[in-house]
């Protein structure tokens, strides 16, 4: 049975900055340090209008079929043409429908002031870490000062009830129009 769900956000000065946490990622997924349910890396580069959404690779085919739930999300807050102007008024109501699941407004506005051009992420929804092996990781990035790192330990039935949620903002908002494995619209 998997332990508690975890919600990380490694947001970088840096438009590559994600590109080489991804590497990372997995090299802690190789050593069994960490259950990686959904992943995706967020590349905004200067002068581009939206982030480019890339998708890693589920660790099962099932997960990669239903679609993410982390594509949804970052859809919401990024690609909705609903946000568009009212941005505040869009990270509220995604707040609102996310209410129980461990995911705050202040968690959701601290991304979206954070990620804007020239700027990267990681966003991992992950469970079993091994902190003795995860934390040095951590506090490596955070001494060169490159990253920040957002956490929202999520309610025990979390996962499920932002697929839940977020389902019908998926169909209309995801970048992953069809399986997982394919890329995200240019």
């Amino acid at each position: 049975m998997p332990g508690p769900s975890t919600l990380t956000v490694w947001l970088y000065d840096s438009a590559m900055g994600a590109a080489a946490a991804e590497v990372r990622l997995k090299d802690l997924q190789q050593q069994n340090a960490i259950t990686v349910h959904d992943a995706l890396t967020v590349t905004w580069v200067p002068g581009a209008h939206e982030p480019r959404i890339g998708h890693l690779r589920h660790a099962t085919t099932s997960a990669a079929s239903k679609g993410s739930v982390l594509g949804a999300l970052v859809g919401a807050l990024f690609l909705s043409p609903v946000l568009g102007a009212a941005a505040g008024a869009g990270v509220g109501a995604l707040a609102q429908r996310l209410r129980g699941t461990g995911i705050e407004r202040d968690f959701l506005e601290q991304i979206t002031q954070r990620l804007h051009p020239g700027t990267s992420a990681l966003i991992v929804l992950s469970s079993d870490a091994d902190l003795d092996i995860v934390r040095p990781f951590v506090e490596r990035g955070r001494a060169r000062g490159d990253v920040t790192l957002l956490l929202a330990d999520l309610a025990d039935d979390a996962p499920a009830a932002l697929v839940d949620l977020l389902g019908d903002v998926g169909e209309q908002t995801s970048p992953f129009p069809g399986d997982a494995d394919d890329p995200p619209p240019s």
